[in-house]
């Protein structure tokens, strides 16, 4: 067997189990914390080199219930009456990586004269399978400020 396959295999399981050992949300940009005085120098590599790539089995559950980004966009929003008021035009993301305003379109035809305003995600009954806000009516949503993109 190649020395280099060997090396490679047994510093892939130091760095696995250092890994398990130090917490498997490390945070990105940051070292985890030294469990010895031995083992320091190899928790110093960047988390890249530390953590395994990809989704844990607990994101896998939640992926498996969650829904698409590309699926909430463009979708219509509906008030708690059923009726239409509206389409999700984008989502922002707050900085802490929740969820939290829905842009919402409220007129227009092929782009023209769109009046589109902000709605904090809070407000909403839910956002899928099916955009729900609650006792609103597309009057009152046109008569929010009007948001523009910076």
């Amino acid at each position: 067997m190649d020395t280099r396959y060997l090396l490679g295999t047994a510093l892939l399981c130091a760095i696995g189990g250092l890994y398990s050992v130090n917490g498997a949300h490390a945070q990105a940009g940051k070292a985890a914390p030294a469990a010895s005085a031995a083992s320091a120098a190899v928790i110093r590599v960047p988390v890249a080199g530390q953590a395994v790539l990809g989704v844990t089995i607990e994101e896998r559950r939640l992926v498996a219930t969650g829904f698409r980004a590309s699926k909430l966009l463009k979708q219509d929003v509906y008030n708690d009456k059923g009726e239409k008021i509206g389409k999700i035009d984008d989502l922002v993301v707050a900085p802490d990586g929740t969820l939290s305003i829905a842009i919402v379109n409220i007129g227009g035809f092929l782009g023209l004269a769109d009046h589109r305003v902000a709605v904090p995600v809070r407000q909403f009954a839910h956002i899928a399978p099916k955009a729900v806000l609650p006792n609103a009516s597309k009057e009152q949503l046109k008569a929010l400020p009007k948001f523009e993109y910076a």
